[in-house]
């Protein structure tokens, strides 16, 4: 698990972000649940996994091409 929120968890594929960009446009389920959804698409990840990849996402959602946050989608 990440101590800190805004570090990319080292489990973490841009396919996983763009999923769960498409999850949320979809209107399924709560995000805050989404991690479920997430270890069902990619069974390689972990409970821990998909919940740090699911916060990483929360936190960098608001403008995912924030200078800030300049690879989000990247490795």
């Amino acid at each position: 698990m990440n101590n800190d929120e805004n570090e990319k968890p080292n489990a973490l594929e841009p396919e996983h972000l763009t999923y769960l960009d498409e999850l949320r446009e979809s209107g399924v389920t709560n995000m805050f649940g989404a991690s479920s959804y997430l270890e069902a698409e990619f069974p390689e990840l972990g409970r821990n996994e998909a919940r740090d990849i699911l916060m990483y996402w929360m936190a960098t959602f608001e403008d995912p091409h924030s200078p800030a946050i300049p690879d989000k989608y990247t490795p």
